[in-house]
């Protein structure tokens, strides 16, 4: 039985902004973008991870990095005038997001967030990105993504 593409928040927030994308209900497992690349067998260097990490002030920020990639911290915090830049708590990140950590998405999180993305994922096409809900990942042009997002782009990737 094929699964049942959820109404998100993000959902909501793409249609609004009239964004085209495809939605695609995955198997959620421990793994994440690797699982999902696994399961529908695309690159996983398209399938972006979103990120809720805070600064040296314990603000919150997203960050949008490969899936294939770490964000190094240290790059991260030097390119937004920061101390230093940490992931937060799993139940802080859903606090700020109103997603649930491995379910989280950049479009029309619960608190305002300023979004950084690796400078890379814009030569991408295409990207892969979470839809709101565990087990469902949209895909949209880049160019919508940077439309409707507008992040800053930075270099902080690391393999």
């Amino acid at each position: 039985m094929a699964k049942r593409e959820p109404v998100t928040q993000a959902v909501r927030v793409l249609r609004a902004a009239g964004v085209a994308f495809d939605g695609y209900p995955y198997d959620y497992q421990q793994g994440g973008t690797a699982e999902f690349a696994t399961q529908l067998g695309v690159d996983e260097h398209t399938v972006i991870k979103t990120l809720i990490l805070e600064d040296d002030a314990r603000k919150p920020l997203i960050m949008l990095m490969h899936g294939d990639r770490e964000v190094a911290t240290g790059l991260l915090a030097k390119a937004i005038n920061a101390k230093r830049v940490q992931p937060c708590a799993p139940e802080v990140a859903d606090k700020h997001s109103g997603y649930q950590v491995g379910g989280t998405s950049p479009f029309g999180t619960r608190h305002t967030m300023p979004v950084y993305c690796e400078r890379s994922i814009a030569d991408l096409p295409t990207v892969y990105i979470n839809g709101g809900k565990r087990g469902y990942i949209v895909q949209l042009a880049t160019t919508e993504l940077m439309r409707v997002l507008t992040p800053t782009l930075v270099d902080a990737a690391r393999p």
